[in-house]
């Protein structure tokens, strides 16, 4: 199959990409980016502006999946209306134009409490998207909704290092809801989504990620 990833370079990015380009069941993996990544055989690269995607190049077609790991930080972004175009704007406008090139299903790695009337902002916004990528009729959409990601992210995000540590020393006696979900089992269940997708809506929560 071909499949499309977005947010290549990400801590769950990476892991999927690393997956699909072992699994002899992706043939073509296209990953645009802002940066250049590691060169592999099956692997095709656009450096791409995300606030001007080329929405008529030739690696829209064909696609069978779409892969969407975009996500920031309020640190990093620096606003809250950076931070929803990154996590809001650039992974809707990427659904967009892929469905307007035919290709049936979206698969997006979201947040657990995702719910578009949350007070919180950050949860309002991933489920905003949701909310957005579901109205658009894909043949299959899913949303994984991880709890707190573990693993080794390329910046260094102070809170999320020091609950994961607590997180760690609990993780035995916590609820699998709230116990640590390493990056490969999000991006396991990401790609397996992709691969083999269900008709519909689906959610997958984050005690199937512990």
């Amino acid at each position: 199959m071909n499949l499309l990833l977005v947010g290549a370079s990400g801590l769950v990015g990476s892991h999927v990409l690393k997956l699909a380009l072992q699994d002899s069941r992706i043939s073509n993996l296209v990953a645009p980016s802002r940066r250049a990544l590691s060169v592999h055989a099956k692997l095709h690269n656009p450096l791409v502006d995300f606030d001007n995607l080329p929405m008529d190049a030739d690696w829209w077609q064909g696609i069978d999946a779409v892969i969407c790991t975009l996500g920031t930080t309020m640190k990093v972004a620096g606003s809250k209306a950076m931070f929803y175009r990154v996590d809001h704007d650039y992974p809707l406008a990427f659904s967009q134009i892929a469905q307007r090139h035919g290709t049936p299903t979206y698969v997006l790695n979201s947040a657990i409490g995702a719910d578009a009337s949350s007070r919180f902002f950050y949860n309002q916004v991933k489920g905003t998207l949701e909310q957005d990528l579901a109205a658009l009729g894909f043949r299959s959409f899913t949303a994984v909704r991880p709890g707190v990601i573990g693993g080794q992210r390329s910046e260094f995000r102070f809170g999320e290092s020091i609950l994961v540590r607590i997180l760690g020393v609990l993780n035995p006696v916590l609820p699998r809801r709230w116990r640590i979900n390493p990056a490969a089992h999000i991006a396991h269940a990401l790609l397996e989504s992709a691969v083999n997708p269900v008709a519909g809506i689906h959610v997958i929560s984050a005690d199937r990620l512990a």
